[in-house]
């Protein structure tokens, strides 16, 4: 048998499952009718068309794999997490010296080393100084000016796009985003008549919890404009609008304090490294002397190396996020002023909130497809299904870090946590 008639005979399935390896647990189905891969996989590659392999040869790292998957010149059947478990594998394969053949087949078969299709129209670059107030903004509202509509899809009636606390995993959604703002409230030590300000207060829900169960005057701020519109208008409907204001702001203008409390839920990631000192100065400077700061955002974990400017998350996802080791932030939070009392790791609780995003997206993904377009509903749910998995490994982590702006030298913090039992009253 030739060669030719061999590649003929292979496909472009069989080339790609023979580069990748017997042991290689995912299928392949190609555009020209090829097939490969176990017959019991998980999950089956369906390649729609040569750019898909043009990418993944020009970018033979996660972005390129991503822009195929978020262009739809491959699709994911059957599960998703199979797939992005193998995410380094086909890099790693492609550079082996005894794959160059397979390689050199698959760049004659689909002209791979010609110019790479233009990336998706979701990938996104912003522009000017980096995580200057006009250059944040843009970052925010590539990612959270879309319909509410879809968020909401995923999210639940709570609309809360953070880590929830999970008691067990049967829980449900929705009473494990409650316990998460419990838990901060009582961390807080949040009563009657205090002054709370939610920084990147999302759609509103932390704030309308701590005014609606511990009777705060709550104010969020957020560079959202979709959100703020939202948050105003679901403040109104809970008829929270004597206790809750909303602000389309910056951090770095809010100017009316003293807070007794500070909640930072889920943005922090949005701060940067070179703003750290300036971010915990102005909650410094924002907290009355005895108020505290709940600081609840994503960490690399020690080793890990910052999130590159190539990655599927900086160029569909956050642009400009940054991730901070927990020691760096303790760090930060206490040169600033305030005094760190305490601080817990909730990587599986996001874990698990990630899988319940998942499972709701996939359960109604044409409903998103509607709400979002089918480039950014692939972007969701590759990104919501890779989180997981990086929490799951332990390649990242959340914390929620506890400080309190001491008055001469009196924490105004329990002697021993009085915030250990979740359950709702």
């Amino acid at each position: 048998m030739t060669t030719q008639q061999n590649e003929r005979d292979e496909g472009l399935a069989g080339i790609l499952a023979s580069l990748l390896g017997a042991d290689f647990p995912v299928a392949f189905r190609a555009y020209d009718g090829s097939r490969g891969g176990p017959q019991d996989a998980p999950a089956t590659l369906d390649i729609r068309s040569s750019a898909a392999v043009r990418r993944v040869l020009s970018s033979p790292n996660e972005l390129g794999l991503a822009r195929a998957l978020v262009a739809g010149d491959i699709e994911i059947e059957g599960d998703i997490y199979a797939v992005l478990d193998l995410r380094g594998k086909i890099a790693e394969a492609i550079r082996r010296p005894h794959a160059w053949g397979a390689v050199a087949r698959l760049v004659g078969r689909t002209g791979g080393l010609r110019r790479p299709p233009e990336p998706p129209r979701e990938e996104i670059r912003v522009h000017g100084r980096r995580h200057s107030r006009s250059r944040d903004a843009a970052a925010i509202a590539h990612h959270y000016d879309v319909s509410g509509d879809f968020y909401r899809l995923f999210l639940g009636p709570t609309m809360t796009y953070s880590c929830a606390v999970w008691e067990d995993p049967s829980a449900g959604l929705d009473v494990a985003q409650e316990a998460k703002y419990e838990l901060i409230s009582r961390k807080l030590g949040l009563a009657p008549g205090m002054r709370l300000l939610d920084v990147g207060c999302g759609w509103g829900g932390m704030a309308m919890y701590a005014a609606r169960h511990h009777g705060v005057q709550a104010v969020g701020v957020t560079l959202s404009r979709a959100q703020a519109d939202l948050a105003r208008r679901r403040v109104v409907e809970a008829g929270l609008d004597d206790h809750v204001e909303i602000r389309l702001a910056d951090y770095r203008e809010v100017d009316d304090g003293p807070y007794q409390a500070i909640s930072s839920i889920g943005m922090f990631e949005h701060v940067g490294t070179d703003r750290l000192s300036g971010y915990f100065s102005r909650m410094h400077a924002l907290l009355a002397p005895g108020g505290r700061l709940l600081n609840h955002g994503i960490s690399r974990a020690a080793g890990q190396h910052p999130m590159g400017r190539n990655s599927f998350i900086q160029r569909y996802v956050f642009p400009d996020g940054e991730l901070q080791e927990i020691g760096e932030v303790v760090s930060a939070v206490q040169h600033a002023g305030l005094e760190v009392r305490h601080v817990e790791n909730l990587r599986e609780h996001y874990a698990l909130t990630l899988r319940a995003w998942v499972r709701n997206i996939e359960e109604s993904y044409e409903e998103a497809v509607r709400l979002a377009g089918p480039g950014r509903a692939r972007v969701w749910r590759l990104y919501l299904a890779g989180s997981a998995l990086g929490f799951e490994r332990g390649e990242i982590e959340i914390h929620q870090t506890l400080a309190v702006r001491a008055a001469h030298g009196h924490s105004g913090t329990p002697l021993r946590p009085d915030w250990d039992r979740l359950a709702l009253s």
